[in-house]
């Protein structure tokens, strides 16, 4: 048995049939044509399923909202990214030279797609069942890490600036570097005319979400400046 083959048995439960599927599974597109991002397409929406399914049945009494912030704080891609560290997948990434050079093993965006790219392997030979079973093996430290849904910053932000009577915030990408397969997102957050942040991420989505969660510290601390000055 290969290196790839005992990982993927010990680490998925699951004895390969196909080993160059879960190698595709393992490989970005600067190695060529065979990569990931079909089996990643797969594995996103077998991730949403097996999670959404797993937290109706672990939180029966929660509403539709609050199982959707937690769905979405679950599957985000540096969660994703954080299980792939945790299970060695680094190690098996197959990765161009120059992608390897700019340190594409590490990145966010990178691993979060192969862990759902190896969920989408598992689901084409195994079907659904090893599939949920992984995901709950996988997250199971993560489903109960607190006892109320989280919430979004962005959503929390929203949220303030309507309790507050602000305008919504609105996000604006700044500054796009890095090579193609490994970016940095510079996005700026601002609620008009009160205060603005910025942030940055490896995807537009992760950098939105860090401008918001550090303007969102910002103006809860606003009003109790403002009190200590009197």
């Amino acid at each position: 048995m290969t290196d790839l083959a005992a990982w993927v048995e010990r680490t998925f439960d699951h004895a390969p049939q196909d080993l160059p599927t879960w190698e595709r599974a393992l490989t970005h597109a600067s190695r060529g044509d065979a990569h990931y991002e079909r089996l990643e397409f797969l594995g996103d929406r077998v991730l949403g399923l097996s999670m959404a399914e797993w937290l109706f049945d672990t939180f029966p009494d929660e509403p539709e909202g609050a199982l959707s912030k937690r769905l979405n704080a679950l599957v985000t891609g540096a969660v994703c990214a954080d299980i792939a560290r945790a299970i060695g997948v680094p190690a098996h990434l197959r990765l161009g030279k120059q992608a390897r050079d700019d340190g594409a093993s590490d990145s966010d965006n990178i691993l979060g797609d192969v862990i759902e790219a190896l969920l989408g392997a598992l689901y084409r030979e195994g079907g659904l069942d090893p599939a949920r079973a992984a995901v709950r093996r996988l997250w199971a430290d993560r489903i109960h890490a607190g006892s109320a849904a989280p919430q979004h910053p962005k959503s929390a932000l929203q949220e303030w600036a309507a309790a507050n009577n602000r305008k919504p915030p609105v996000y604006e990408v700044v500054d796009r570097s890095g090579p193609g397969h490994a970016p940095r997102f510079t996005v700026k957050a601002a609620i008009p005319k009160l205060a603005e942040s910025e942030a940055q991420g490896s995807s537009k989505q992760e950098a939105e979400t860090a401008a918001a969660e550090a303007l969102l510290r910002e103006v809860r601390v606003a009003p109790a400046k403002k009190t200590r000055k009197k």
